[in-house]
């Protein structure tokens, strides 16, 4: 039996705002390799739960544990170093710039160069090779030298996703990676994170609102509910829980 420690563990995690308590007592276990989605309804605490894992918000009790480490006290750049790497439900870039500029912005601040005034030509090698490395595995490179505000929602989303990539995490979290899209562009960015999943072994943890896209991507799913855990399992599991579809999924139609 192994004795690896899971890739991230929440234990009893809690987060109150004055008389609310937004996450109630939620534990989570996540293994190597592994793509968890999070799923329930408007309000039900999934971004709270993920500004927990990341650092935003301290827990109000509670652990949370980054392979094997407690990382409580450890804030949301901390943890970036760590490993943690997340995007936002509103897509954070900079849409005056092309695609290889963000990307090699990100990529500087991994490697951190960016409070350098100037970088010796090995070092722009390393930077340009590393950019073309995550824009090849968001299927970007034809896109490059593109503004990045000029392209497609989806695509602006891939880029977002290169330049978390860029910051080489071990762990990925995704906040509704789908959101706003039509059909095409939530193809193509189940497709992208299918590949990073099943081709580049990230483990992912996800929040999302497209049923098609949680049952065809996760391995397990988490199901919130009014700030607390409702059920956990496999896609299957969860599609055949009768409590889920009378809090969530009985109501997506």
């Amino acid at each position: 039996m192994s004795t690896t420690a899971p890739k991230l563990e929440v234990h009893n995690a809690s987060k109150n705002f004055g008389n609310l308590r937004a996450v109630s007592d939620v534990s989570m276990r996540v293994e190597s390799g592994e793509l968890r989605a999070i799923i329930g309804p408007n309000g039900a605490g999934k971004t709270t739960f993920f500004n927990l894992i990341t650092g935003f918000f301290p827990p109000s009790s509670g652990d949370i544990l980054l392979d094997g480490r407690n990382i409580n006290g450890v804030p949301a750049a901390g943890r970036v170093k760590m490993g943690m790497g997340r995007t936002f439900q509103i897509t954070e870039i900079f849409p005056e710039l092309t695609v290889r500029e963000n990307t090699r912005i990100a990529v500087e601040t991994g490697l951190g160069f960016s409070l350098r005034a100037w970088l010796t030509g090995a070092d722009k090698q390393r930077v340009a090779a590393a950019s073309d490395e995550v824009m090849g595995l968001a299927n970007l490179t034809s896109k490059a030298d593109r503004l990045v505000g000029e392209l497609s929602h989806g695509d602006q989303r891939a880029t977002e996703i290169a330049m978390a990539l860029a910051l080489k995490p071990s762990l990925l979290l995704l906040d509704e990676p789908t959101a706003g899209m039509g059909d095409e562009e939530t193809y193509q960015i189940t497709g992208l994170i299918r590949r990073l999943h099943r081709d580049s072994k990230y483990t992912i943890v996800l929040i999302e609102h497209d049923m098609r896209v949680v049952f065809h991507l996760a391995d397990h799913i988490s199901v919130l509910a009014e700030g607390r855990l409702l059920a956990e399992g496999t896609p299957e599991e969860i599609g055949a829980n009768e409590h889920v579809q009378n809090a969530y999924l009985g109501k997506a139609e």
